[in-house]
């Protein structure tokens, strides 16, 4: 039988460690794939360490429904190598990205085909075992999509990265027909966004990073200006740049003061759509939504038909990819704390 390598998590807030055991043989519509190549995201960080940060000392802790050893890593692509007896439509040997966000198929989110916000997810690297592995197991055939054209490391990172841009984006187009927007964070999503609302909406946007290196990455992407949040006059030179502030920003960070400069730089009318998870507590004067007429959206990731659609505009459009640094599976602990201490730029991508 074949042996299934991967790098579990055995204890939270502990060092992954590679274990080698059975492969899981697909039953019923359940398809096996060979994982190729595997992103590392801040999600896997919080998975890892078993909670979310919400400010103020507090935790949210998200351990429970999740048996140990258990394997991270969300942004697969692969290949198919066996399929269950009910699997139809796939073939083995095709190369496939895996949508990782499947539910549950029964609350009222996965009937209005947002699986991605299901009550009850069995979310691919979050709720049941992942790809920081030689195999992965995949519930339907449904959620294998092909990548014809899109090399395997960047249709990996679409599936999270690139997904998640591309629905915080799809948000913005009209606020983005009334002036260049913001992008907050030019981590691996905020990159992805870059390069994806540069082909959407036909402008550079604006970015925002603590980080000189990722503002220049940014700028070397295309990017308009690039603004330093923590120099004290970045939101007025902002605010200048744009005849009183932008209409439509997306926070790609999560954090207090990520959202803070985003709320900040808006002019009336205007929208800020959060994606990211890196945690805080936020507060603004009630009356503030009301006398500036915005707005403030959360989601999570994107839809199994938004996930076709921003292949389709890899595919099609051409899209420039962020930077992308391959690494051997092995080093899946090491690329975890590179992206805690913040040494990414772009997407760090396993190769088993």
């Amino acid at each position: 039988m074949t042996k299934l390598r991967h790098q579990p998590r055995t204890a939270y807030e502990a060092p992954l460690r590679e274990t080698l055991v059975e492969c899981p043989q697909p039953r019923g519509t359940e398809v096996l794939v060979r994982t190729t190549h595997c992103g590392v995201c801040h999600s896997d960080l919080h998975i890892r360490d078993g909670y979310f940060i919400l400010g103020e000392g507090k935790k949210l802790d998200v351990r429970s429904g999740r048996a140990l050893p258990f394997t991270l890593g969300h942004e697969i692509a692969g290949v198919v190598e066996e399929t269950g007896p009910a699997a139809e439509g796939v073939t083995r040997g095709a190369s496939v990205a895996v949508y990782p966000w499947i539910g549950c198929g029964a609350c009222a989110a996965c009937g209005r085909q947002e699986e991605n916000i299901c009550a009850a997810p069995r979310h691919v690297g979050i709720n049941v075992d992942g790809g920081f592995a030689t195999h992965v197991i995949v519930a339907h055939p449904r959620y294998l999509l092909g990548h014809a054209l899109v090399r395997p490391a960047f249709a990996a990172t679409l599936m999270c990265s690139g997904l998640t841009a591309y629905a915080a984006l799809k948000r913005l187009a009209a606020a983005a027909q009334l002036g260049p927007i913001l992008l907050v964070g030019m981590g691996g999503v905020g990159m992805m966004g870059l390069a994806l609302a540069r082909k959407l909406f036909g402008q550079a946007p604006l970015v925002v990073d603590v980080d000189a290196i990722k503002r220049t990455a940014a700028l070397a992407a295309g990017a308009a200006h690039a603004f330093d949040p923590n120099d004290p006059g970045a939101r007025k030179a902002l605010l200048a740049n744009t005849n009183g502030g932008v209409y439509g920003a997306c926070d790609f960070v999560g954090s207090d003061r990520s959202l803070a400069f985003a709320t900040g730089a808006l002019a009336k009318g205007g929208k800020v759509v959060v994606t990211g998870l890196f945690g805080g507590s936020f507060s603004i004067p009630v009356a503030m939504f009301g006398l500036k007429a915005i707005t403030i959206e959360g989601i999570q990731t994107g839809t199994l038909a938004e996930a076709r659609e921003v292949l389709d505009i890899a595919r099609e459009r051409e899209l420039a990819f962020p930077p992308i640094s391959e690494r051997p599976l092995s080093d899946a602990q090491a690329a975890l704390e590179d992206l805690k201490a913040g040494r990414v730029v772009g997407r760090i991508v396993l190769t088993a």
